[in-house]
């Protein structure tokens, strides 16, 4: 059995049982606890699990991590997948950039286009993008989410759905097996919604860590997106979606 074939099983069983031990890993898989431990420590790294002393129990569908936590969590690779999403944006176009610690990276590499014109939902891609001088940055009405600076509510979908945007620029908490764009915030969703209908294209950033992770609020579908920026070969489930889709991959390995 390979390690990923074990992580994947590893994984039912978390989701049947919500926290299983070491001890009782090794004991069914026959493996050292170092070599259960490794697994555990690289499913909490992808965010599947929650780790903690002698085991580990399902990822909340109900909570997301906090957002400074978010903010390193797979930094290199999100700063990769920022480069290649700026470059796929022509100078002068118009875009939409929702919630999410991608898409904050997104901005920032976005700083060295011409006249670009923003509308966000993200206090901090406001801050970030209104650097430059050049570009005109639209922030959404909305009540502001203490947690992350993100502009939530009935007043922005309202402010969103005036916009016919050439690009919206969208992160994502979690990519189920059979497409299902997952998030936290039905308020958040509702706005992500919003801009998905109002985008010519829809370009969607998620790291590895997104698919298969649970949460509680379906978002929408991989086959409302134009073209996925991740960082690693995506699960055989999801690679069929995009294939059947005709949703442009990008891996920015």
């Amino acid at each position: 059995m390979t390690s990923q074939q074990r992580q994947s099983r590893i994984l039912d069983l978390i989701n049947e049982k919500g926290f299983i031990s070491i001890d009782e890993l090794v004991g069914l898989f026959q493996v050292t606890p170092q070599t259960i431990r490794r697994d555990l420590n690289q499913m909490a790294d992808a965010s599947k699990i929650r780790r903690h002393h002698g085991g580990a129990e399902r990822e909340s569908s109900t909570e997301n991590e906090d957002y400074q936590s978010r903010k390193i969590n797979h930094l290199a690779a999100k700063k990769k997948m920022a480069l290649q999403v700026a470059s796929m944006v022509p100078n002068g176009a118009s875009l939409f950039i929702n919630i999410g610690t991608s898409t904050e990276m997104v901005a920032r590499a976005l700083l060295q286009h011409s006249g670009l014109r923003i509308v966000t939902n993200n206090i901090h891609v406001a801050s970030i993008l209104s650097a430059n001088e050049d570009f005109q940055v639209i922030i959404a009405a909305g009540e502001v989410r203490h947690s992350d600076g993100g502009i939530v509510g009935e007043a922005t979908c309202d402010f969103i759905g005036q916009f016919n945007m050439d690009i919206g620029i969208i992160g994502i908490s979690g990519i189920g097996a059979d497409g299902a764009l997952l998030d936290y915030d039905f308020r958040e969703v509702k706005v992500a919604q919003a801009i998905i209908e109002n985008s010519t294209k829809v370009i969607l950033a998620a790291d590895h860590s997104k698919f298969g992770r649970s949460a509680m609020v379906k978002q929408g579908n991989l086959s409302q997106v134009d073209a996925l920026v991740t960082d690693k070969a995506l699960p055989a489930d999801v690679q069929q979606i995009v294939t059947e889709q005709q949703i442009d991959v990008f891996i920015c390995d």
